[in-house]
């Protein structure tokens, strides 16, 4: 029975490749002289000479032409046991540690957390709850393996792959005059209502300005504050209404509050997944991964966004 180990293979490749014993001993980090240690004994193992060389040149035989094409597939196989192996090693003991919205860490993040964590016990989970510029930064820094959260355009050296659309709704109070209506409210209808607000900086606030600005209104909420909670208790004492979008109304939902969609226009903020462009994630990070996805489009309702670079802002909520 002949017996080949893989590392003669491929220094035996490397030199059929450069026929250069110089340059095929760097490849595989050997000598020249052990180099050709591992082709005399791979040529005696075989009975056949596997190269033609002389002072000048390095040619390869018919036989070496043979155990070419062969040695090649064996080394593609190997890779792909190898990289078999390491799918299965990360499900059973991985590491995934990512970066959400506060709003997305409240809702999607934990039911997909939980089944995750059933079906794969050995997988270490982390999530980082912050602001969109912060969960960029975690992700370029490497201290977690991606982001979900909105678009910002400042972080053009991260890819960015839009998800689902997240739409904007109105908390208001549950007597108040437009909770009876069933449907969306428009734009127009509760422009003079007063609002309830994240501070200016926020993309919540932005998208608001712009709605209004779309109408030839101007944005002037009567409080500005930074929590969810402190918004819904708020709206529910009756001092105002608030435009959140969707998944951070439902975290802030308690109490007589009730939502409606806000329409004409119909204004989302884009949410999506953040990575590294030179890093490819693991198999545990990229079932976690869709696994998100998943549960994001569930909970708003949506299929598949087309994948989508570049274009919102950066929210707080």
């Amino acid at each position: 029975m002949i017996n080949l180990s893989l590392r003669e293979l491929q220094v035996f490749i490397e030199l059929a490749e450069t026929l250069n014993f110089r340059r095929a001993a760097a490849r595989v980090h050997l000598s020249q002289s052990a180099v050709s240690g591992v082709i005399g004994r791979l040529e005696e193992t075989l009975g056949a000479r596997l190269f033609a060389r002389n002072t000048r040149s390095v040619q390869l035989t018919d036989a070496g032409q043979a155990l070419l094409s062969h040695a090649r597939i064996l080394r593609a196989q190997a890779e792909a046991a190898a990289s078999a192996v390491r799918d299965v090693v990360e499900l059973r003991e991985g590491r995934v540690r990512i970066a959400a919205l506060p709003s997305l860490a409240a809702t999607v993040v934990p039911p997909v957390f939980a089944r995750f964590m059933a079906a794969h016990p050995g997988v270490q989970l982390g999530v980082v709850d912050s602001l969109s510029g912060a969960s960029f930064d975690l992700v370029r820094a490497g201290q977690v393996d991606f982001a979900l959260t909105a678009e910002n355009p400042a972080y053009a050296d991260l890819a960015y792959e839009t998800l689902a659309s997240d739409p904007l709704v109105l908390l208001l109070p549950a007597d108040h005059a437009l909770a009876a209506r069933r449907g969306p409210l428009r734009w127009a209808e509760v422009a003079g209502l007063p609002h309830i607000s994240m501070p200016a900086p926020t993309s919540v606030r932005q998208y608001a300005e712009a709605a209004l600005l779309s109408l030839g209104q101007r944005f002037a909420p009567r409080f500005e504050v930074e929590h969810l909670a402190t918004i819904n208790a708020m709206v529910a004492a009756g001092l105002g209404v608030s435009v959140l979008p969707a998944l951070a109304a439902q975290v802030a939902l308690g109490g007589p509050v009730v939502l409606r969609r806000l329409t004409a226009p119909d204004v989302q903020r884009p949410i999506g997944q953040v990575l590294r462009q030179e890093r490819a994630l693991s198999t545990a990070a990229s079932a976690v991964a869709q696994a998100l996805r998943a549960e994001l489009l569930r909970q708003l309702g949506q299929t598949a966004a087309r994948p989508r670079r570049r274009a919102a802002q950066a929210p707080r909520a």
